[in-house]
């Protein structure tokens, strides 16, 4: 009687290959299905009313219907001038002080939104009264929005 002391190799698919070659299939599938649908869902457009995109907001070109919405800092700067003619300059000189702290990205629209303060608060108050809002948001360009209105 001879005795072996090797083992014959196992090369034949255990549960845990298949378990992993399943896997590899499915996973990425997964992922990438996931992944589009939490896009779709995100809401880019700053709207709350609207979060989720539809099929009836594709038009037949395929851009969205929220493409031709304006950008951030034109509604700030609207929102603003309306603050500036109901309240005073320096409410809304304040609140784009808050709003540029609060949202970053905005900042590099800052001067030109305080210029247009700047130039409808001369139209609105006189150079005079206008001036004596001047506060330093976004490098004084308040100021030069009252000047090149003025002078």
């Amino acid at each position: 009687m001879k005795h072996s002391t090797t083992q014959p190799t196992r090369r034949g698919q255990g549960p845990a290959r298949r378990i992993g070659r399943t896997l590899a299939l499915v996973l990425p599938v997964v992922l990438v299905l996931s992944g589009t649908l939490a896009v779709t869902r995100v809401n880019w457009s700053g709207n709350p009313e609207s979060s989720v995109l539809t099929a009836s907001d594709v038009s037949a070109s395929g851009a969205t219907s929220r493409t031709a919405t304006r950008a951030p800092h034109e509604v700030l700067r609207d929102q603003l001038l309306t603050e500036l003619q109901e309240q005073n300059p320096g409410v809304a000189l304040t609140h784009l002080q808050q709003a540029v702290n609060e949202r970053p990205s905005l900042a590099g629209h800052c001067a030109s939104i305080a210029r247009a303060l700047g130039r409808a608060a001369v139209r609105i108050y006189g150079p005079t009264r206008a001036q004596s809002y001047a506060r330093p948001v976004c490098d004084t360009a308040f100021a030069s929005g009252i000047l090149s209105t003025h002078a």
